[in-house]
């Protein structure tokens, strides 16, 4: 099996991967959070930050494109290729509303005539691989037929396919027979993302689907950046390394960052997802989201290692 970081927007940055990619099991791909192109607007600063090669030294990181104008994906395409690239994927599986309501991410897909039109365009001129990541719909599944039929007649480097609706955004459970229709019927290769947050929800996909090749793990990473060891051999998350790898990430974005609100900002971020992992945390992580301070967040977080255990499960 592959497994793959899936994108998340101000959390799986440059800074965030190579910290994981140190000290956890190595991705086989890592996505970086979307990037929208404009065929007359230069990367911003942050952008060329997750792009550069020297901050992806050793990782196999592909771009992610968020866009429904082919004229502007084969602009940024030709850019992102002048880096070094040679895959860029494009996001049609952002439920965002902001998103969405731009006819872009996962909006894109209740419209498959101009889809279809957009990847004939994409796939004629650029000389680039390009994989693709869907959800199934708009707002019914049975949306997906006509989109997979679409997604057949190209050239797709891999499908990866997180098997909700635009209107589920995150809630429901993944459809699993409508992956199923892509298992058996896609002529691309597929890789499948959702709701994969344990080794018991790994093996519940995969008792079913175990031909599978490919897994784009999200929020279930982010909150145990174990997983993946735990899948493959049964190894636990270990404090030692949780905390090498927190205070990496630390330590890289007081470097780039100005002030402690904007480091905080991102450490937040990131416990809002993480502070589940240990036991009776409950008063450290009010803590860590009213305190304005870096120094005091260091202690509540020095505290929180060593007062708390890791939970069991």
């Amino acid at each position: 099996m592959k497994y793959y970081l899936a994108p998340l927007e101000g959390v799986t940055t440059y800074v965030y991967r190579n910290a994981y990619h140190k000290y956890f099991r190595k991705m086989d791909k890592y996505f970086t959070p979307f990037i929208v192109p404009h065929k007359d607007k230069k990367f911003s600063t942050r952008e060329l930050k997750e792009l550069s090669p020297e901050h992806n030294e050793g990782l196999v990181v592909i771009p992610q494109l968020l866009t429904n104008n082919s004229e502007d994906f084969l602009k940024t395409a030709k850019d992102i290729k002048a880096l070094g690239y040679d895959e860029i994927n494009l996001n049609f599986g952002c439920p965002s509303k902001t998103v969405v309501t731009k006819k872009k991410g996962s909006g894109f897909l209740a419209f498959p005539d101009e889809l279809d039109r957009f990847l004939e365009e994409v796939f004629e001129k650029t000389d680039m691989k390009i994989s693709v990541k869907t959800r199934i719909g708009k707002e019914n599944p049975d949306e997906f037929y006509r989109i997979l039929e679409i997604y057949n007649k190209y050239p797709i480097e891999e499908l990866t396919i997180h098997p909700r609706v635009q209107t589920d955004y995150y809630n429901n459970t993944p459809n699993w027979d409508m992956f199923e229709v892509a298992y058996k019927e896609s002529k691309n290769p597929i890789c499948y993302n959702g709701d994969i947050h344990s080794k018991e929800d790994y093996e519940r996909f995969y008792l079913r689907f175990s031909e599978a090749k490919a897994l784009m793990l999200g929020r279930g990473i982010i909150k145990n950046p174990a997983l993946v060891s735990n899948i493959e051999s049964g190894l636990k998350l270990s404090k030692d390394n949780l905390y090498g790898f927190h205070q990496m990430v630390l330590e890289e974005y007081i470097k780039i960052s100005s002030g402690d609100r904007n480091v905080l900002f991102k450490m937040k971020e990131l416990w809002f997802y993480m502070i589940s992992l240990f036991e009776d945390a409950e008063k450290h992580a009010k803590k860590i989201k009213k305190t304005e301070r870096l120094k005091e967040y260091e202690n509540i977080i020095s505290t929180l290692f060593e007062t708390c255990a890791l939970r069991e499960d």
